[in-house]
């Protein structure tokens, strides 16, 4: 039996770690790493023991790095300085790296010291990648030569994880965004055609959350939940049909483009499954930052109007906001601050604009 120990690095302080907030909560951490339990559930149970570290819940130890055969880290561009360290962690004790997940997508493989990178969404390549590692004949790099259907996608292997240590769960509908934002790597990882799973598949994950004994709140993680909206249309009455059977055990939220006030009928919708936040990628209320960044969705609507609209239903607003576009006025930090604070948003991610590597 081959042991696998995959690693999730501690994120920095940052919006989406909530890493002060969540000590009122006497949780760990906000998220889980959906990516490694997606993945993990790709790995033959009759082939591999597998251990997950979420270094934001608990510590990496020598021990660990010494009892397993493999390293496999999912990482973000946000964790690159904790893959250095686990790397070097591994290398130490003589034991092989496997590093996936976005980072490996955006940044220049010669530049991530892995023994090997998987790169792009894993669902097409990860079964041949261990079948490779398993007859010694593994190569240093793989790229996914597709976006995959979700419909290859399995259950999380939630049972990894210590799903008390988490403030929330996650789940995933969609994978794409159909907008095309100069500063967004979303569409050059996940393309801007929203993939979707079957409902039914996407109601077997909330059950599987469920018989995992988990009650609360619930992060669909979609770059856009509604940027496949025939589907999320068809999906929405099925989500709370669910809900009411099993008396709304899931609170939950979600990632929206601004236009989601558009449309009233799925905002009711939302309300009526059990929806109560979305997360809005607002950017900026100056409107020749966002024609300058191609983000023309948000121009064509007066933003106050789109997040009053969405409160009003009933979907409390969550939102980010950039600072560092070329168009920006002197007196950008007053405007957003004004915008904020008239547009009555509790919760804004403010963050300075960067090209990714």
């Amino acid at each position: 039996m081959n042991k696998a120990l995959l690693v999730y690095p501690k994120t920095p302080p940052s919006f989406w770690s909530f890493n002060y907030a969540i000590q009122f909560q006497g949780k760990k951490s906000a998220f889980p790493p959906l990516g490694a339990l997606t993945i993990a559930s790709f790995f033959p149970k009759d082939e591999w023991d597998l251990k997950l570290k979420d270094l934001n819940v608990e510590k990496l130890t020598n021990r660990d790095i010494k009892q397993t055969d493999v390293v496999c880290i999912s990482a973000m561009n946000i964790h690159l300085k904790g893959v250095e360290k686990i790397i070097k962690r591994a290398k130490a004790h003589g034991k092989k790296t496997i590093l996936g997940g976005p980072i490996v997508s955006t940044h220049d493989p010669i530049t991530l010291q892995a023994d090997y990178l998987i790169e792009g969404e894993a669902e097409t390549i990860i079964e041949s990648f261990l079948q490779d590692l398993k007859s010694g004949k593994a190569k240093a790099h793989y790229k996914a030569k597709e976006k995959p259907p979700l419909t290859l996608v399995r259950l999380p292997r939630y049972d990894l994880i210590k799903l008390k240590k988490y403030s929330s769960m996650a789940v995933q509908f969609s994978r794409g965004c159909p907008f095309n934002c100069d500063f967004c790597d979303i569409t050059k990882i996940y393309g801007r055609f929203p993939r979707v799973k079957e409902e039914d598949k996407f109601i077997a994950e909330l059950d599987h959350l469920l018989n995992n004994k988990w009650k609360g709140p619930v992060f669909i993680v979609d770059d856009n939940f509604i940027g496949n909206l025939p589907a999320i249309k068809k999906l929405l009455p099925k989500i709370e049909a669910w809900q009411k059977a099993n008396k709304y055990p899931f609170s939950l939220f979600t990632e929206a483009s601004v236009n989601l006030a558009k449309h009233p009928d799925v905002l009711q919708a939302m309300v009526n499954a059990g929806f109560n936040k979305v997360f809005l990628g607002i950017e900026t209320p100056v409107k020749e930052s966002l024609m300058e960044s191609r983000k023309v969705q948000n121009t064509v609507q007066d933003l106050n109007h789109a997040v009053e609209s969405i409160q009003r239903a009933g979907v409390g607003v969550m939102a980010g906001f950039i600072i560092g576009f070329d168009n920006d006025p002197e007196n950008i930090f007053s405007i957003q601050e004004s915008f904020i604070q008239s547009s009555a948003i509790p919760v804004a991610m403010l963050g300075l604009f960067s090209a990714i590597p």
